[in-house]
């Protein structure tokens, strides 16, 4: 029975890899809940200062922030921001946004752009360093709960790139949170700024806007805000999705090792009950010869 005996502790491994991946779906829907709860409750701020972003565009104010400035005709430099996970077992998540960065930069280089990226999470990271894209910022180990302090660094980098002019473009990478079973990634223009990519209340009128002390100093100050909240905001997503993700990763591992037990189970028993025949045949032949 030595073949039998193989194949129990295949049964056994595969019995206590399912445990794993059942107690991993249900950690990952308990963080789900929270990392949705989150990403819901920094919403409302983050289509508010779109909102307000977008009526200050359309203003045509005496002062015009860099952001708001169209990018030159001259290709010289675009950045990304790519937000990922920093753990895997999420599916193929990580893989969807990858890819269509990969396919973005693929055109820009094929224009004639140098590519720059900032890393938020590790796996982003590491494909970035496969790939040969210079990464000038990083942000990993963000945790379950994203801090606007950690990730404001990182993000600084690039806006400073943008204002000196040494960037056209800067593009913000990350995977949208649409419901429990999909998420969608998405490849987004962050800089320049342009009212069509924001959302006005109302764009049948323009507004116009008395600034206190200067203007200068509030539209610097509120497009900072904009910024940090359009990349909290997808890191938030982000975080939502890859927990949505594993749960489902670890639900359809947790109900694949079941199918392998049961195939198991039937190989192991159709072994056995060959073994006992043959055995009960052995027995009857020597009886019989006897």
């Amino acid at each position: 029975m030595a073949a039998g005996k193989e194949i129990r502790g295949k049964i056994k491994s595969v019995e206590n890899t399912k445990k794993i991946t059942k107690a991993m779906e249900m950690v990952a829907a308990s963080k789900m809940r929270k990392a949705q709860d989150r990403m819901r409750a920094a919403r409302p701020y983050s289509d508010k200062i779109r909102n307000i972003a977008a009526n200050l565009a359309n203003a045509n104010p005496e002062y015009t922030h860099p952001f708001l400035a169209e990018a030159g005709t001259e290709a010289k430099a675009v950045g990304f921001i790519i937000v990922t996970t920093d753990k895997g077992l999420c599916g193929g998540m990580n893989t969807n946004v990858l890819r269509m960065v990969t396919n973005k930069t693929r055109e820009l280089e094929a224009a004639g752009n140098k590519i720059e990226a900032v890393a938020i999470g590790n796996k982003g990271l590491g494909f970035l360093n496969r790939i040969g894209v210079p990464v000038v910022a990083q942000a990993t180990q963000i945790g379950d709960t994203p801090h606007l302090e950690k990730l404001i660094g990182p993000v600084q980098v690039m806006l400073e790139k943008f204002q000196e002019g040494k960037l056209d473009a800067v593009y913000l990478c990350y995977t949208k949170f649409i419901n429990t079973m999909k998420q969608e990634p998405l490849v987004e223009q962050l800089l320049p700024l342009t009212a069509d990519k924001m959302k006005a209340d109302d764009k049948s009128h323009n507004w116009d806007y008395i600034y206190e002390p200067d203007a200068a100093s509030v539209i610097d100050e509120l497009l900072e805000r904009y910024i940090e909240a359009l990349v909290y905001q997808a890191v938030a997503e982000n975080l939502a999705s890859e927990q949505s993700a594993r749960m489902v990763a670890m639900k359809s591992a947790s109900d694949n090792a079941g199918n392998v037990i049961g195939e198991l189970k039937l190989v192991y028993n159709k072994t056995r009950q060959a073994a006992i025949t043959k055995e009960l045949s052995e027995i009857v032949a020597g009886a019989a010869a006897v």
